[in-house]
């Protein structure tokens, strides 16, 4: 059948749907069953009658974004949202590397928006902004029941600009938080040698070149000697699948990094080829720790590639993919579990650490860092 003929089918068969014709002629051509195509026909309805008999003049984009918007909070899934113009172009910025706000990574439990990290170097950082804290209200507007995405949109901007967060953190009273937006920077990779031949990286998120910077970084400290490596993933709200990957690709032994099951029952498996560890290895985590970090941490504890050291992690098994649409706006949709390469999904659970270590937050050193170097040592020997 050639386009010209399809082109003729589907005009036939939408010209059947709004007359009321046969409902089997109408859902042969547009590849529905009877009830799909009763339901798209309420949904048609619904929008006509609204056009054309509400008392102040309709934008039809309008009904349908919060169309669009309703099937996507209908799922009750905090991670799949529909994003319009700004929203999208916010998170092609992000994965980027670069975008307007305060640095501030969210997440939802518990059906509050619930700070996962504030990224190193950025207002939020500075302003002491805390994984756990919960973000009650932007600009005096409360965020009971808004979508993670428009929270986000209203909290980025143009830098210079102002917003205002009301925060609320267990055991004391809620307080504001006004801050500058500035442009962030998302270099996601830091790295340091530190004494006794012990490697030192710090991933703040997985993004586009985060692979690469690792590649870098591990690059150099093996030409200064390094001998073990310390690997922080606190706070790392995560990010790409496949950059998570390509760092385990560095870390775990040849085998399972990461298994994905999708609604259909197919698995995609990914797999480290890497054919021995190198160097003995300690890995932070913390409530903050999430996504494509839970996928690096979990891979390593696995494999008893190294040792987990700090709090449980945040707990996301799930993974999304986004999907452009029509005028720069997009659909993230969750669309398969993912599991460790024991088979365990972190879900809703999180990544228990090997060796529990609270953050002393009233002392003047990182106590969870310096049980991590302690426990290091102990294995290079």
């Amino acid at each position: 059948m050639n386009n010209k003929k399809k082109i003729i089918l589907g005009a036939f068969g939408i010209a059947i749907l709004a007359s009321g014709l046969t409902l089997g002629g109408a859902y042969y051509f547009l590849g529905m069953n009877q009830y799909k195509l009763a339901d798209t026909m309420r949904f048609f309805h619904a929008m006509r009658f609204i056009e054309t008999q509400f008392v102040n003049e309709v934008d039809d984009t309008k009904l349908i974004d919060g169309a669009i918007s309703g099937m996507m909070q209908s799922l009750n899934d905090p991670h799949s949202v529909y994003m319009d113009q700004t929203m999208y172009k916010d998170l092609v910025s992000h994965t980027e590397g670069s975008f307007g706000g305060i640095g501030v990574v969210m997440g939802v439990k518990d059906q509050v928006i619930t700070v996962i990290s504030a990224v190193e170097g950025t207002p939020g950082e500075a302003a002491g902004i805390q994984t756990g804290d919960q973000i009650i209200k932007i600009n005096d507007e409360e965020t009971k029941d808004m979508p993670i995405d428009q929270v986000a949109n209203k909290i980025r901007g143009d830098a210079g600009t102002k917003v205002v967060l009301t925060i609320r953190r267990q055991g004391v009273e809620d307080k504001e938080y006004e801050l500058t937006r500035s442009n962030i920077e998302t270099k996601s990779v830091g790295h340091e040698m530190m004494d006794n031949g012990i490697g030192y990286i710090r991933i703040a998120s997985f993004g586009e070149r985060t692979g690469q910077e690792f590649k870098t970084a591990y690059a150099d400290l093996e030409a200064k000697g390094m001998k073990g490596m310390v690997l922080d993933l606190r706070n790392n709200p995560g990010g790409l699948l496949t950059a998570s990957v390509d760092i385990a690709n560095m870390l775990v032994p040849k085998g399972k990094i990461v298994s994905i099951d999708k609604r259909d029952g197919s698995e995609e498996v990914h797999e480290s080829t890497l054919e021995q560890v190198k160097y003995p290895l300690v890995v932070l985590i913390n409530g903050g720790s999430a996504s494509a970090a839970e996928i690096v941490a979990g891979a390593i504890q696995d494999t008893q590639a190294g040792t987990l050291v700090g709090t449980k992690s945040y707990g996301k098994g799930s993974v999304q993919v986004v999907m452009p649409m029509y005028g720069g706006t997009a659909l993230k949709l969750t669309i398969a579990k993912y599991y460790t390469p024991s088979g365990r999904s972190i879900d809703g659970i999180g990544i228990d650490p090997d060796v529990p270590v609270e953050l002393d937050v009233n002392g003047g050193v990182d106590n969870q860092l310096a049980k991590a170097l302690t426990v290091l040592q102990e294995k290079m020997q």
